[in-house]
């Protein structure tokens, strides 16, 4: 076990969106708890979220020149061999540096460089993979580092299976305990006490298809007598505040207090990120899921697909929305077997104690 007296220099590397810093974030919360003593140094991609993400959560951060590889011939992948150049010496000279004793990456560019420098200079390493289908940064440095976490079943196609372990993804811990917290939820959000509620979300900056959604049917969501807290995101609320304005929908920009946006909830709507995918299963909600097909290698059809096939959530494609939605939501709402049944699988799915799981095996890796 922890012996809080030790003082370790750990190394972390995760970033590019919200799914990668946040897990990161919680993983050095948890080490910082049972090493109070220990160093903690992040490695980001300059002009990218983590660096200012990281240093709000209380930590330092050092950025590297790097970018993903675009799809088509572009100045930025003409520059890509010159970035990982210096990515890599940089990496280097931080890790001499700071002299790590143990490196865990979360995904993102700059773990690519980080993690690969690490593990060469024989510094136990450890990543995290988020999503069901990883991304080619983890699918490298896979062959190279010591552990890798997962949150889904299956992973062995992709990365050596005596070195995976099954941990989850690490979630706010504030929504353990969400049904004890509903009947302050429907004052907090002014709600019709007894009207079901559907919570729609579309990621931190919001979701065109799934808001244009809404517009269409609002109506028929008024008709099914159900009430709607609506996340449209950062980009979007200028257009579709005015529809705040009328008695069964709200909407917002952000919803800062998710814990009790997820407690008044009867259904939920949402992308398919990691990140949500993992609280969502905690939360244990009839959930709709419709995942961006932007995102690189279509990662969150893939996680979707994984909850859909233990017959734990619905999933409508992006382009089937008009088609599709009416019948499915309005199948879901008609039917209180169907919500029961989609919510006692999802709950099977959570795994609850993920950031601890995931600190304990980097604890083994300090302690060998």
């Amino acid at each position: 076990m922890s012996n809080t007296n030790k003082a370790y220099k750990i190394i972390l590397s995760g970033g590019g969106t919200g799914g990668h810093i946040y897990p990161a974030i919680a993983i050095a919360n948890e080490l910082k708890l049972r090493y109070p003593e220990s160093e903690f140094l992040f490695v980001g991609a300059k002009d990218r979220m983590e660096m200012e993400k990281v240093p709000q959560a209380g930590y330092q951060i050092k950025g590297l020149w790097i970018t993903g590889i675009q799809r088509q011939l572009t100045l930025k992948n003409m520059m890509f061999p010159f970035k990982l150049i210096s990515s890599l010496w940089n990496a280097k000279k931080i890790i001499n540096q700071f002299k790590p004793d143990v490196a865990i990456g979360t995904g993102g560019f700059a773990s690519g460089p980080l993690l690969h420098v690490a593990a060469l200079k024989g510094i136990p390493s450890l990543i995290q993979e988020q999503n069901s289908y990883p991304g080619i940064t983890n699918k490298l440095l896979s062959k190279k580092v010591a552990k890798v976490c997962v949150a889904y079943n299956g992973l062995e196609r992709f990365f050596p299976s005596e070195k995976i372990i099954k941990t989850g993804n690490p979630v706010r811990q504030d929504l353990l305990d969400i049904s004890s917290k509903r009947a302050e939820a429907i004052k907090y959000f002014n709600l019709i006490e007894g009207k079901q509620t559907l919570l729609v979300l579309g990621g931190s900056l919001g979701a065109k298809a799934i808001n244009e959604l809404m517009v269409d049917e609002l109506d028929f969501l008024q008709t099914l007598n159900v009430q709607v807290i609506w996340q449209c995101g950062k980009l979007y609320y200028q257009t579709y505040k005015l529809y705040g304005n009328t008695k069964h929908v709200q909407v917002h920009e952000f919803i800062n207090k998710m814990d009790y946006a997820y407690a008044a909830a009867d259904f939920i709507i949402s992308r398919a990120g990691a990140g949500s995918v993992s609280e969502l299963c905690i939360v244990g909600k009839p959930v709709v899921f419709v995942p961006s097909p932007y995102v690189a290698e279509d990662h969150q059809t893939k996680n979707a697909n994984a909850i859909v096939k233990e017959n734990a959530a619905l999933l409508i494609a992006q382009e089937d929305l008009k088609v599709d939605f009416k019948n499915k939501f309005g199948q879901l709402v008609a039917s209180k077997e169907k919500q029961e049944e989609l919510s006692q699988n999802i709950k099977k799915l959570a795994l609850v104690n993920a950031t601890k799981d995931i600190a304990d095996e980097v604890e083994k890796l300090l302690n060998k």
